[in-house]
């Protein structure tokens, strides 16, 4: 579970983490016909994006707050693929079934505008609204705790994102397997911006889309070793890159048979199955079992065990049956963690030896 966007004091905050928009404001907190302080006004666009570029403007009739809906797609600070700007925008570098594209995201007076280039553009653009959680259904969530009450009041432009694209959330998930945030955050940025393609149009500098299935399969194993990668977790992303057709069309399934399908693959099991449709699925129940710090800390938020374990977790977390990875989401961002009593876990480099 490794965390998007600032420094945390878990693995797992990310999840429930988000992340700083400059300049943008939660939909409904912003009366309409005003602009935010520090917004762009209506009507322009940063030199940034000035290129021509496909432009959808959607407004969603419930609060949104980019930074939670998008957070958890960010893979670190350094995110290759992500970046949010001061502006108040939020980038994405993408690999659709159309072709790469890149996708300017920005919120102003309520309205949701999507600016893209690249092949696939129209393809990022058309699920836009599907991107800022206009599938997520929260009114599902009915809180059994004061805590998950107060937080889910408190951030009301909560939202789950679905991306429609299964690749792009399980190689980075297939990389932090049993490693720390760093190691896993370095070896997804090495590797993007050694193998990916430049992000088309007038993307903030740095940002690249992910390298295709085979070029993938064709980095040299060295190199893998230069990322810190070691021989298993290159072994499993070499064995879904193999087979990236059939598990990109488990977006079509529900998210206990896309979950299924991509367990199939050597190497994949149900903690990077559900971190992957959790962000391509939208899955509000697909809950992380087998991470290392969530069930203590869902189990110190609701009933003060920090050393629950994954079987103690899911009694707790049953009250929300359909909703689970909503309530741990709702718990991370609480911010209600137990103290730490043991140092944080060293952080290795095999590419150094």
């Amino acid at each position: 579970m490794a965390g998007r966007f600032a420094p945390r004091t878990t693995r797992t905050t990310v999840r429930g983490g988000q992340v700083a928009v400059p300049g943008s404001v939660p939909a409904a907190a912003v009366p309409p016909g005003t602009v935010p302080s520090g917004a762009v006004p209506p009507g322009t666009v940063p030199r940034q994006a000035s290129a021509p570029g496909r432009v959808r403007r959607w407004t969603p009739p419930w609060p949104l707050d980019l930074g939670l809906v998008l957070g958890p797609l960010r893979r670190g600070a350094a995110d290759p693929t992500f970046r949010a700007t001061s502006d108040g925008a939020v980038w994405r570098a993408c690999r659709t079934p159309a072709g790469i594209g890149t996708l300017r995201v920005t919120l102003r007076a309520g309205m949701a505008e999507g600016r893209a280039w690249g092949p696939g553009a129209d393809w990022l653009l058309t699920r836009l609204p599907e991107l800022l959680g206009s599938l997520d259904d929260p009114a599902a969530f009915v809180p059994r705790h004061r805590l998950l009450a107060l937080t889910r009041h408190r951030r009301p432009g909560l939202r789950l994102t679905r991306t429609g694209l299964v690749m792009e959330s399980l190689i980075p998930s297939i990389l932090e397997q049993k490693v720390t945030t760093d190691e896993a955050y370095r070896a997804w940025r090495l590797l993007v911006r050694g193998y990916g393609d430049p992000a088309p149009g007038p993307a903030p500098g740095g940002m690249y889309v992910m390298p295709a299935p085979r070029t993938w399969a064709l980095i040299p194993s060295w190199e893998w070793h230069r990322a810190g990668v070691d021989d298993k977790r290159a072994s499993t992303i070499l064995r879904a890159v193999r087979v990236a057709g059939r598990l990109e069309e488990a977006v079509g399934m529900e998210p206990e048979q896309a979950q299924a399908r991509l367990e199939l693959v050597p190497g994949i099991g149900p903690w990077t199955s559900a971190e992957t449709v959790q962000r391509s699925h939208g899955a509000a129940d697909s809950v992380t079992v087998g991470d290392l710090h969530l069930p203590g800390i869902v189990g110190y938020a609701l009933a003060g065990d920090r050393d629950a374990d994954d079987a103690a977790m899911l009694a707790l977390l049953e009250p929300y049956a359909g909703q689970r990875h909503r309530a741990a989401r709702l718990i991370l961002l609480s911010g209600r963690t137990p103290p730490r009593r043991v140092p944080r876990m060293p952080r290795g480099d095999i590419g150094r030896l």
